[in-house]
């Protein structure tokens, strides 16, 4: 087991991360799920069995480098697509209270195996849109930690993000390649939002010569209401 599962093992290591016995069987078993259920869906286009380990599973656990989830209690993860960040990081931090949130109905219901499968509770994976959630009182502001390793840019992710962010929480977002103009262009909307940039974490994703960055905003003051606008906008017509 340990030989197969030696890409996982060594960057989590690298992250600072000792997995158990039962998480690494955990990671096999979503692999497996992952990879079944993709011939029937499009859930990802990596499926090699280490391409999966270190691409999906390590690189959603290299949050560790700009967030401590021991001190987390409750996590959004928006846009989760096949459960990425958030199955993951439960796996490895099974007290935290993990909201899956996703708009394709298909998913959810992967995402629904694989929570039973691997045995997970304090777990929800959610059905609807990001600008619909935000605005029930259960889910607004209620969150210590919001996470997206979704493809938007970081304007729009920070308008669907920060309104579930409680004060003082912080929104981060998994980012590749040069960012340096998408962070200046989302500057004015994370302040309306009631955001403020606070760190840009730049690393090499362990295994690997792949460059990401872990953009880290601080919520310091409410998010006003009329956020996030009607469903469609914030992706069509970022906040300038």
């Amino acid at each position: 087991m340990e030989e197969k599962n030696n890409v996982l093992i060594q960057g989590c290591l690298e992250l600072g991360i000792h997995l158990t016995d039962t998480q690494v069987n955990q990671f096999e078993t979503y692999y497996e799920l992952l990879v079944e259920w993709n011939k029937v869906m499009n859930l990802t286009g990596i499926t090699e069995y280490d391409e999966v380990m270190q691409k999906h599973f390590v690189d959603s656990l290299s949050i560790v480098k700009a967030a401590d989830l021991g001190q987390c209690k409750k996590v959004l993860d928006m846009g989760t697509g096949a459960g990425f960040p958030g199955i993951p990081i439960k796996i490895v931090y099974p007290h935290l209270e993990v909201v899956l949130l996703d708009s394709l109905n298909k998913r959810i219901k992967f995402l629904n195996e694989v929570i039973g499968k691997l045995g997970l509770s304090g777990i929800t994976a959610i059905h609807g849109r990001a600008e619909d959630y935000a605005k029930q009182k259960e889910y607004r502001e209620m969150f210590d930690l919001c996470v997206s390793r979704a493809v938007a840019n970081l304007a729009s992710l920070s308008e669907y993000c920060i309104p579930y962010t409680m004060l003082h929480g912080n929104f981060i977002s998994y980012k590749s390649g040069s960012i340096e103009d998408e962070l200046q262009n989302a500057k004015n909307a994370v302040f309306l939002l009631g955001g403020k940039m606070k760190d840009t974490v730049k690393f090499t994703l362990p295994g690997s010569d792949i460059e990401r960055s872990l953009v880290v905003i601080e919520k310091v003051k409410k998010t006003p209401g009329k956020y996030p606008r009607k469903a469609g906008l914030p992706a069509k017509e970022p906040i300038a």
